[in-house]
């Protein structure tokens, strides 16, 4: 199998390769830096987004794209725009790609967020749930438009909506370790939002899952089993760093710091994945102590 791969050396894209090239898969890499990127993962081919249409010609059986400016750094105007249109224009980039080539590629395997829901309450989200109304759920519905656009070519389409991915090394982890080292850490706002969380390796499996089974398209909500309560989430993280977990942030001070973002932090989503589940995906990490323990032991 020959796949084509967007964000090759994110956080989820570096293990997620090394995963296709140990099932003997040809994996090429789309990358600002293709040299480098090509080095560091081990693979004889990168290119650029402007390489990424001849690679598509020439014929390839999946794309599976996780490229998009990080939501980490500091929030302003320029981010927010940076990471919407990083989303949706590279998706439209490769669809459109896909409609021009002789061969259509068998899947495209897109991401996206579970910040399509927007403030969720204290409701049971599956993927039948509708779309929220905050600017990530705005940005989630166009990222997700683009790459549907990829099946009138008769390219099978699995939408990834990524929970809180915790993992050694980057994510949404690397942020909350620090406070909570120091022990100045606690509960977000009130801390009774629902967060769905994932590891990173149950992540990369649940997408080489997706890519084996063909009968699953559309909406595929990749979080654990079980979400959590965030403050229940600090009180994890602080119990495998030894450290307390008590010193609240408020809501208005989150909202000072992190501008738009913080929307994401408070808001409430108690996803379940119930494609994955009804498919008989199993988790290797659906217990958030042990996935934390694994994630801080480096």
């Amino acid at each position: 199998m020959r796949v084509l791969v967007s964000g090759a050396s994110g956080f989820v894209g570096r293990k997620l390769v090394p995963a296709l090239s140990a099932r003997g898969y040809e994996v090429i890499a789309i990358s600002r830096s293709p040299e480098r990127t090509a080095a560091s993962l081990g693979i004889e081919r990168a290119v650029d987004w402007e390489g990424m249409p001849s690679v598509i010609a020439e014929g390839v059986d999946a794309v599976i794209h996780l490229a998009g400016e990080t939501v980490q750094g500091r929030w302003n105007k320029a981010k927010a725009v940076a990471v919407r249109d990083s989303r949706i224009e590279t998706t439209q980039a490769i669809t459109e790609a896909i409609a021009a080539a002789e061969k259509t590629p068998a899947t495209f395997l897109c991401a996206s967020g579970i910040g399509f829901y927007g403030e969720g309450g204290e409701d049971t989200l599956e993927e039948s749930a509708p779309a929220g109304d905050d600017f990530f759920a705005e940005v989630c519905v166009g990222w997700e438009g683009a790459a549907h656009q990829a099946s009138s070519s008769g390219c099978r389409v699995g939408i990834l909506r990524f929970g809180i991915i915790v993992g050694e090394g980057g994510g949404a982890l690397d942020a909350m370790l620090l406070p909570t080292k120091l022990g100045i850490a606690g509960p977000l706002g009130s801390g009774r939002q629902w967060w769905s969380w994932v590891h990173r390796a149950d992540v990369v499996d649940s997408i080489l899952f997706v890519l084996d089974n063909d009968a699953i398209s559309g909406p595929v909500n990749v979080v654990a089993p079980e979400p959590i309560r965030q403050a229940a989430f600090q009180k994890a993280l602080g119990r495998t760093l030894n450290r307390p977990s008590f010193m609240p942030a408020p809501a208005f001070a989150l909202r000072m710091v992190l501008g738009t973002f913080a929307q994401e932090v408070l808001s409430s989503k108690r996803v379940i994945p119930r494609v994955l589940t009804d498919a008989g995906f199993e988790w290797k990490w659906a217990d958030l102590d042990a996935a934390l323990d694994e994630a801080t032991s480096g």
